[in-house]
């Protein structure tokens, strides 16, 4: 019983770190937060809430990017995996509709958005 408990505690322990390493949340935070909202805002283009709204979008393909598995599927595999890890129901794992929303992502939003972040950068940058 104690070896069972153990691998289930070891389990969870690596989902919740797969979790955190994979957080779309944090980007999601990130790019709502009030630094860079209105720049977000500005370059949305016109949607409906749907499972994979722009900003959700964008901080997946942030988060894909960024993974050393970057494929689509590890994207929307870690996005369920968090969606059920934070209390939400799980979806679809089919990467159809998140292909399609990435798709739809303005690249004007993109460019703005890396223009606003390297600005927040040399602000915050010490003159030393």
């Amino acid at each position: 019983m104690q070896a069972i408990l153990k691998r289930s505690k070891n389990q969870q322990k690596q989902v919740a770190d797969h979790v955190r390493a994979t957080d779309c949340y944090g980007f999601f935070n990130l790019l709502t937060s009030p630094e860079i909202l209105d720049v977000v805002e500005a370059q949305l283009p016109k949607h409906r809430e749907r499972l994979y709204p722009p900003t959700l979008t964008l901080s997946l393909f942030i988060t894909q990017a960024l993974s050393s598995d970057s494929s689509c599927q590890n994207a929307v595999d870690a996005y369920v995996v968090s969606r059920v890890f934070n209390g939400l129901k799980p979806c679809s794992t089919g990467t159809g509709a998140y292909c399609k929303a990435r798709k739809n992502l303005p690249l004007g939003l993109v460019s703005n958005l890396a223009k606003q972040m390297g600005r927040m950068i040399v602000e915050h940058t010490p003159d030393a």
